[in-house]
């Protein structure tokens, strides 16, 4: 624990700051596919009741148009965040007819691929942009990566906190003083990032859900796991194979490492790959038959492509890209992007996992954090990898700084030192809820069977070692609960309220299209990703 970490969490330790750290928003983005009865995808379009795609706050789709994506707004709180995200599962069950949702990361048993429908959003062309750039990603990675599920986590801490954190801290380094409020929040959030890549690989050995996989999942690719029945592979030590290099990999990402040193090297990265031509992809082409099949032929179609554990966002306004609003307004939050959906949980997450995400997040955010170069950032992603596919092997051995540490030394040393920021988030709810969680982690880094990839693998092997007849009996457990509880009558209200201002919403934006696709695209593909970053990194 560094001196500058101890001096942070004094700082905000006082009763009168405490209000700047419960400013701070949580959100949670759910992923979860629509199977029938017997675990098989779905062929149905996105349920009208629920209202469209497009345009729809709450409930949307994500890749595939049967992989569901349930957004919560933004709260103080996370266990209100998490009683948002129940609503919206209470909601969506009562209008699912013959449906339920696939209780895992890793997807249920798949049809060929020219029978996975891509996610439809209209005929607007905001809505055909969306569409054309999953035809993309299924060009590059193939459909069966557009059915895999995960939780994503939002976070931020307060405008008001940074600013008292500068204030502070330009006592002593009278530099910070000259960065505008904008910079600073960017460099204390890419800060954050940095650290949880240092440390995220305990992310993945406490809450991986993700052992074993169906057998079709991998049909026709080559791997390293290890047969557990007829139709399931794993790796008997595995915490997250979702993350492993099982998912979305190849050839055109492999030397795109983004520093995060500062936003001006980030976005410059993403912006060259972005603008930089592929030629496998070229020889794919942007059109077939006369329709769009990718936005671009480059390495990235957009920046969102570059998939990454976490990534620094900021809201955008219509008309904008990802990049161009981080350039001119800085990070407003940041979304972890590496948790498995647990399978034991109907929501899939705990109370006690996103207050644990809380701690984690808040002592990445204030615990001191250096650059990191090549060397760090391999040395980094080795320690997640061998986590995800080894996590839970007796003895497992990581690099720290380039010496040998036992990953449960480590371990147990990490979570000393996040204690205090638990401890701080505690004093300020005058409970001991974060300290509790932190007991239960650190039960899991003495007895790896507490892991819920170790309770994965032995609910799996419990019926008969087939992964698709223990995620049917997860799914059906946690579709009688929704519908044992259904939405009280003001909720639904609101919900289908909402699911009809979406379509009329989504009807509009069709109806006032003033270009045709082909120009719409063309210009979205010239339009200049960043002119306001010019750093280097």
């Amino acid at each position: 624990m560094s001196k500058l970490f101890d001096n942070r969490i004094a700082f905000f330790g006082t009763e009168s700051k405490w209000p700047l750290v419960q400013q701070g928003l949580r959100g949670i983005e759910r992923e979860t596919l629509r199977v029938d009865e017997h675990g098989r995808l779905a062929h149905t379009p996105h349920p009208p009741a629920w209202g469209a795609a497009l345009t729809h706050p709450h409930i949307t789709t994500d890749y595939a148009e049967t992989l569901v994506e349930f957004i919560t707004p933004a709260k103080h709180d996370i266990a209100e965040v998490l009683q948002e995200l129940e609503n919206a599962h209470c909601f969506a069950f009562s209008k699912l007819r013959g449906e339920m949702l696939w209780m895992h990361s890793m997807p249920a048993a798949l049809p060929p691929e020219s029978e996975i429908d891509i996610a439809w959003y209209g005929k607007s062309n905001i809505g055909m942009l969306k569409h054309v750039y999953r035809r993309g990603l299924a060009l590059r990675y193939g459909k069966a990566m557009q059915c895999i599920a995960g939780i994503h986590y939002n976070y931020s801490l307060s405008e008001n906190l940074w600013a008292a954190l500068q204030q502070q801290e330009a006592r002593e380094f009278p530099e910070l003083a000259q960065l505008s409020a904008r910079d600073y929040q960017s460099e204390r959030y890419f800060a954050l990032i940095r650290n949880f890549r240092r440390y995220s690989w305990l992310l993945m050995y406490l809450f991986g859900a993700s052992p074993a996989v169906s057998s079709c999942f991998l049909k026709g690719r080559e791997h390293h796991l290890e047969a557990l029945s007829s139709d399931t592979l794993y790796l008997p030590y595995a915490t997250s194979l979702r993350m492993s290099d099982l998912g979305y990999q190849n050839d055109a990402q492999t030397d795109l490492h983004p520093r995060e040193n500062s936003l001006e090297c980030y976005v410059n990265t993403l912006s060259d790959a972005v603008n930089k031509a592929w030629p496998p992809y070229e020889k794919l082409g942007l059109q077939k038959d006369g329709e769009w099949v990718q936005i671009s032929t480059n390495v990235l179609q957009i920046e969102n492509e570059y998939y990454s554990t976490i990534r620094p966002k900021r809201i955008i306004r219509t008309g904008e890209r990802p990049i161009q609003a981080l350039c001119r307004r800085g990070v407003q939050y940041v979304e972890v992007r590496c948790m498995d959906v647990d399978p034991f949980e109907p929501v899939g997450i705990t109370l006690e996992t996103a207050r644990f995400l809380d701690a984690f997040l808040l002592f990445c955010a204030l615990e001191e954090s250096e650059p990191i170069f090549d060397d760090g950032n391999r040395e980094h992603a080795e320690n997640f990898a061998k986590v995800v596919k080894e996590g839970r092997r007796p003895g497992l051995m990581l690099q720290q700084n380039g010496k040998a540490i036992s990953m449960h030394e480590w371990g147990r040393e990490l979570l000393q030192r996040i204690a205090p920021a638990a401890d701080l988030l505690d004093a300020q709810h005058a409970s001991d809820m974060h300290r509790r969680t932190m007991a239960l982690q650190a039960a899991k880094l003495d007895r790896p069977e507490l892991t819920p990839s170790a309770k994965v693998l032995a609910a799996i092997k419990a019926n008969g070692g087939s992964f698709h007849r223990f995620g049917l009996l997860q799914s059906a457990l946690h579709a009688n609960y929704f519908r044992s509880h259904p939405p009280t009558a003001e909720l639904a209200q609101a919900y289908s309220e909402m699911a009809l201002q979406s379509i009329a919403e989504q009807e509009k934006i069709e109806a006032s299209d003033s270009v045709s696709f082909d120009d719409y695209i063309t210009a979205y593909r010239a339009s200049t990703l960043c002119n306001d970053c010019d750093g280097q990194g």
